[in-house]
């Protein structure tokens, strides 16, 4: 017990204790040594609340899920950017530890192009390059399901998850690819989309059938904009530069 007051350095709030009774801050930051990161890995990592604990779920009952966690409980699940990022990088480690792309993804066209290097840009950074697909797929997504009561940022946290759980599912593949050397990518590529269509449908409400459609149909038409809008500010950006 601390016997002299001091003031918070983060609420600058009076404290004469351990911690700050307004906002919860230690007084005292406990040094950054080896023992720090090693919880901060374990944090992350444990099955309770971690993210193995995240995937399981997520495989199990993702809209059930993903609910809770919007208007429920939001320490259950690993936070869904931090998700959909580190699901991105194992899938790009992979990637480039085996090129699993290049026997699939081929971007023609002048190296010096805008378009090429927007998506060479997308290549090497899948974490951010699939929350902004989310982006465009949320948007379809919230004008195919207007008529729940889901903002557009909402359905955006539930493409994060979802997206996270198909790059873990071409991670999957790709491992096994590039350690057997059979072409698993295109039956990875159904299946991610299989399930993405599956989780986004029960999100909203799984017992009708349309609702799957509609997640298909989002999910699709999210893509090709994405795709299209990318290409389009290539072209743009060439124009520009040659005038």
């Amino acid at each position: 017990m601390l016997t002299n007051t001091m003031n918070c350095k983060n609420c600058d709030n009076t404290v004469d204790n351990n911690f700050c009774g307004n906002c919860g801050q230690p007084v005292q930051i406990k040094r950054v040594d080896k023992h720090y990161l090693l919880h901060e890995m374990w944090h992350i990592l444990h099955f309770e609340k971690g993210i193995f604990y995240t995937i399981k779920e997520l495989l199990i009952r993702p809209g059930q899920n993903v609910r809770e966690f919007i208007t429920e409980d939001r320490s259950r699940l690993v936070k869904p950017i931090i998700f959909i990022i580190i699901t991105s990088l194992i899938y790009t480690v992979i990637n480039n530890l085996f090129h699993i792309e290049e026997g699939y993804v081929n971007f023609n066209g002048t190296k010096q192009s805008a378009t090429t290097l927007i998506f060479n840009w997308v290549q090497n950074h899948y974490g951010y390059a699939n929350i902004i697909m989310g982006v465009y797929i949320a948007f379809w997504a919230k004008l195919f399901y207007r008529k729940y009561d889901y903002n557009f940022f909402e359905i955006l946290i539930l493409l994060c998850f979802v997206m996270g759980m198909g790059m873990l599912i071409f991670s999957v593949f790709a491992l096994f690819e590039g350690l057997t050397k059979l072409n698993l990518m295109k039956i990875s590529g159904m299946i991610g989309l299989t399930y993405c269509t599956w989780a986004i449908g029960q999100f909203f409400n799984q017992k009708k059938v349309v609702n799957y459609l509609k997640a298909l149909i989002s999910y699709v038409l999210g893509m090709l904009t994405f795709f299209i809008s990318a290409t389009l500010l290539g072209l743009f950006i060439d124009v520009f530069i040659k005038h």
